[in-house]
């Protein structure tokens, strides 16, 4: 064997490791130093670059320096989803700490998707979504799992509730995202199983127009099993009557999940909790922490009011098992969803949590609130724009007394200042900009800048 072929073996000595590592997390420590002066959205180098990176790996070693170097260049093209900027869809800033947190995790390599296996790491698994289901106000021996986002914690809520209550209809508005209907579609459910519930005039789920139509639906022979409320939704960030649909769901003996993938991080806070009030009587939750609470893309949870039903709905045996023993104390995650294999995922809400401290948390989210109050309030002074609804949570949409395609080059204007990033949404047959205070690292300065921005592009 040649040097060149022994110069990095897989099985890297202690050395090597701090070597290595070293290098990574002075590029971490640049990169997030950089963050506040790079562009919001750069595709100058993309076309080089693709071609570039899709050369196969070679048979001997690469330089890691030279390999971090294509990777920073790969990183810096597109949308800057982790900086001050990006004020489209849901930003996601990113918590280095929870960067570090998966470091150690993907490193240590424990599986938990069986209890007996890892207890002590899925000890403090369990007990992180112990505290999130106590944040909800779900009652004692509620749980659930981290998963890889919301749209497969509402699948496996969705196989829940269809395990609890029957095969029937489900109910959901125009405004719901489209993974309750991809949930539905991979679950076998035909979409005429779908019901679209019509929206008041302020965007949220009309609870006597659903009354009507459970009731119209058990006329006609069938059977409602599935009512979803969104605390937050995807375009407008309204949350709906979540108290009034829960009672509707208890009354017609009907499964109450609420999607609060954007908004749930906002329980942390005071104005959150009195926003999302009624949320305590949902039968599942769904909420993604790579959201309202900054953690990297890929942490959803999925919390339910008895896990039991979960673990009915997913659970599965084999011969290969039999080492295993159940442990009273402990979930098997995977038993309560669609995943068997699963990595160690709690570390990365275990540790930022304990780290930074709850408080830290609620004051950003407070100062993200505080943002999209101010924004609501000076874009609604301004003549020249519409701001039709006041934001429930940080989601603002606003549009020029114009038309549609002057809208679309509204926003194409603003983007191409690459400060800031916004994106875009259609309500009632409109074209919208919209506008969205959430990452950790945006704050009054470059509120006040896209303020300026906006206001020069109309």
């Amino acid at each position: 064997m040649t040097t060149d072929e022994r110069a990095l073996p897989l099985e890297l000595d202690p050395s090597a490791i701090a070597r290595l590592g070293r290098q990574a997390v002075d590029f971490l420590a640049d990169w997030v130093r950089e963050l506040d002066s790079a562009p919001a959205s750069d595709y100058e180098q993309a076309e080089r670059l693709t071609t570039t990176l899709r050369r196969p790996p070679g048979d001997g070693p690469g330089d890691f320096a030279a390999l971090l170097e294509l990777f920073r260049q790969a990183a810096g093209q597109g949308v800057d989803t982790a900086g001050p900027g990006y004020l489209a869809y849901f930003p996601a800033g990113g918590l280095v700490t929870a960067a570090l947190a998966e470091l150690l995790a993907q490193t240590v390599n424990r599986f938990t998707g069986v209890a007996q296996v890892a207890p002590a790491l899925v000890a403090m698994e369990h007990g992180v979504l112990t505290w999130f289901c106590d944040r909800f106000g779900l009652p004692a021996g509620a749980g659930g799992l981290v998963t890889t986002g919301a749209s497969v914690a509402t699948l496996s809520a969705l196989l829940a509730a269809r395990h609890a209550r029957g095969d029937g209809t489900l109910y959901v508005t125009e405004h719901t995202h489209y993974c309750v209907a991809k949930a539905a579609r991979i679950a076998g459910l035909p979409a005429e199983r779908i019901r679209t519930v019509p929206a008041t005039a302020d965007l949220r789920m009309d609870v006597s127009a659903a009354a009507a139509m459970i009731a119209a639906d058990r006329a006609a022979g069938l059977r409602p099993f599935l009512l979803v409320g969104t605390a937050g939704t995807t375009s407008s960030g309204t949350v709906d009557p979540l108290p009034e649909l829960g009672e509707l769901a208890r009354g017609e003996g009907l499964w109450f999940h609420v999607d609060a993938a954007y908004g749930g991080g906002f329980q942390l806070t005071e104005r959150g909790r009195a926003r999302l009030a009624g949320i305590e009587a949902a039968d599942s939750i769904a909420l993604d922490p790579h959201k309202s609470l900054f953690l990297p893309y890929g942490t959803g949870l999925l919390l339910v009011r008895d896990p039991a039903v979960l673990h009915a709905a997913h659970a599965a045996d084999g011969r290969y098992l039999q080492d295993l023993s159940p442990m009273d104390d402990l979930p098997d995650f995977g038993h309560l969803g669609v995943e068997l294999t699963r990595e160690f995922r709690g570390l990365r809400l275990w540790l930022p949590l304990h780290l930074h401290g709850v408080r830290a948390f609620e004051r950003q989210l407070d100062e993200k609130l505080d943002l999209a109050a101010y924004l609501h309030r000076h874009l609604a002074q301004d003549p020249r724009f519409e701001v039709p609804w006041q934001p429930d949570l940080t989601v603002l949409l606003f549009r020029l007394r114009g038309t549609d395609e002057d809208n679309r080059r509204l926003l194409a204007e603003i983007n191409s200042s690459r400060r800031v990033y916004l994106s875009s949404t259609t309500i009632e047959g409109r074209f919208f900009l919209r506008l969205c205070v959430l990452s950790f690292r945006t704050h009054a300065d470059r509120v006040e800048e896209a303020l300026g921005i906006i206001r020069s592009a109309g």
